[in-house]
């Protein structure tokens, strides 16, 4: 594992002051988007196609840290989007660094080394670079050359400055087993974790070809795991959701686990579906129904197995049995034999196609803003309420 020991250590004590206290529900990481403008259009990306309009909204630095405050979540990972757009990206991540928060900011970082100097390395600071493989299959992935030399360049600039920098890597039906573990060996040549999890089936992506479901999901990662046996690969993940990842456990989701603010406010249920909007984080833990959202309860979340809903699962599965969890660690994942049960699908209920209608919502309000008309809602996200 690649999780530096003091992250290990904050975060441990944080998990368990919150099962002294007997709560059921609370946050792990704060999925936080000031904006969804990026720079890139990746053809598996369901951030980057609202009009302009939206495309143009940010979350101003005070909105970003109330986010941060009310949520109380020790850590914030700010996506998008592409948060160095953000012309105050510099002010929002030293006001969750003062907070002594974890603050992962993810960047595909085209803008990363033209930036570096308006951050300051700190153990509460890590760069999550976006690769989704090797040269040729990461520029494909974004649908545009040289990124991935780019990328490369700007980790090892950020590294030599002191900065602490990892890569998440999202997998596609085509990647294969032999080059996910050629990117691995790679990052660990270049010194950097890895995040890794299966793309999810945005809506509104512009390739829906190259999801994988959640079988060949397990069955590819199984492969990838045997080909690194013993070759030790950073990953910043739990053991159990890696365990998870290969078929050996079944888990339902915990989407509570990283709760999105975003610039049409506290998303229902979670980071990748945006079923609802509240305007604060109470709102969003006490009136979500939580039990109607997963896979084998919601249609969209039939093949999802992505890390923002499982890893939170697998956390506190590591909370509740941590004999099991260092039995695995010390075993490995295991490559072979029968896979847990899979969850029923007979019972889902079907889904529900809403993300129009509050685009339409966000545009009225931003129509009635300009023309002097809007209502005392500077997030613009009342009437998005559901």
């Amino acid at each position: 594992m690649a999780i530096p020991f003091f992250k290990e250590i904050k975060i441990g004590a944080y998990l368990l002051s919150q099962k002294i206290r007997g709560r059921q529900r609370y946050p792990l990481v704060l999925m936080l988007e000031p904006l969804f403008r990026c720079n890139l259009a990746c053809a598996g990306c369901g951030k980057i196609d609202y009009p302009d309009p939206i495309l143009n909204k940010r979350l101003s630095v005070q909105e970003c840290l109330d986010a941060v405050d009310e949520c109380g979540a020790p850590m914030v990972a700010i996506p998008g989007g592409e948060p160095l757009i953000h012309r105050e990206i510099d002010a929002i991540v030293r006001g969750i660094v003062a907070r002594k928060k974890f603050v992962s900011l993810c960047t595909n970082a085209l803008l990363l080394e033209k930036k570096l100097h308006l951050f300051e390395p700190s153990p509460y600071l890590f760069f999550s670079v976006h690769l989704d493989g090797l040269r040729e299959h990461h520029d494909k992935s974004v649908s545009q050359k040289g990124v991935f030399d780019k990328a490369v360049a700007a980790i090892k600039a950020a590294k030599a400055k002191g900065f602490s920098v990892n890569v998440n890597m999202t997998i596609f039906d085509g990647h294969s087993a032999e080059d996910v573990a050629a990117f691995l060996d790679f990052a660990k040549q270049l010194g950097v974790g890895v995040s890794i999890s299966p793309g999810y089936a945005y809506e509104r992506a512009p390739d829906q070809a190259h999801f994988l479901n959640r079988r060949k999901t397990k069955e590819l990662f199984r492969q990838i795991f045997a080909l690194g046996s013993g070759k030790k690969w950073g990953f910043m993940h739990s053991t159990l959701f890696l365990d998870f990842l290969a078929g050996n456990r079944e888990y339902h989701c915990t989407p509570w686990g990283m709760p999105t603010r975003n610039v049409f406010g506290w998303q229902k249920p979670c980071y990748l579906l945006g079923e609802g909007y509240v305007q604060t984080f109470k709102e969003l833990m006490e009136t979500t129904e939580w039990d109607a959202y997963g896979t084998g309860r919601y249609e969209k979340c039939a093949n999802c197995m992505a890390h923002c809903g499982y890893e939170p699962t697998a956390v506190q599965a590591t909370l509740s049995d941590p004999i099991n969890a260092l039995w695995t660690a010390w075993r490995g994942v295991r490559t072979e034999g029968p896979m847990a049960p899979e969850i029923s699908l007979d019972r889902q209920r079907p889904a529900q196609f809403v993300f129009s209608r509050h685009v339409q919502e966000m545009l009225n309000d931003i129509h009635a803003a300009h023309s002097g008309g809007a209502r005392q809602d500077p997030a613009g996200i009342g009437a998005l309420r559901t």
